[in-house]
């Protein structure tokens, strides 16, 4: 045994015998032990969390004390808990790099390109004033006034143009569902 490991055994050994000062001591080594093991494993992003980890460690290590084997060595057994503090705590913490579906499937254009390009496509099975009605005033904005007017066509009849393009769509796209 190296000498960490028969120096941390002599300390929890006297600790489960009740001496407190050994535990307190084994309880500061293990901190500095602990903030090395941590501190490598971790990424800088994560460094501020190496205190909090250290905690839970120490906190897991005093609450499961008595279950140690003092026949096996006492690091391996601090390593085991200390690893899966680290495994909780990675995945409680870690992003995990994702790639928007939109991208995936569409080959990296943007959801908004591709948007438009449908409603082109659909707006393009139907007669031309009807679809530019329709694009005028449901998708860039324009009162039904602006729109008859662009065409010279009387709100009314805008209004019945745009009703039946959309009730047309909805017929071909949606089935009719009357």
């Amino acid at each position: 045994m190296d000498s960490l490991e028969t120096r941390l055994h002599a300390l929890v050994l006297s600790s489960l015998e009740g001496d407190k000062p050994a535990y307190r001591q084994l309880l500061v080594e293990l901190t500095h032990y602990l903030r090395i093991y941590f501190g490598r494993r971790l990424a800088p992003t994560h460094a501020a969390h190496v205190e909090d980890l250290i905690q839970e460690t120490l906190l897991a290590v005093h609450t499961r004390r008595l279950t140690y084997d003092v026949a096996r060595p006492f690091t391996a057994w601090v390593h085991a808990i200390a690893h899966y503090k680290l495994v909780d705590h990675l995945r409680r913490h870690s992003i995990r790099p994702t790639v928007p579906l939109d991208d995936e499937m569409t080959g990296g254009a943007p959801a908004g390109e591709l948007a438009a390009h449908d409603l082109e496509r659909v707006l393009g099975t139907l007669p031309e004033r009807t679809s530019t009605l329709i694009r005028k005033v449901k998708v860039e904005g324009s009162s039904v006034a602006e729109a008859a007017s662009a065409h010279g066509i009387s709100e009314g009849a805008a209004k019945i143009a745009i009703h039946r393009g959309l009730k047309a769509l909805m017929a071909r796209f949606a089935g009719d569902r009357r």
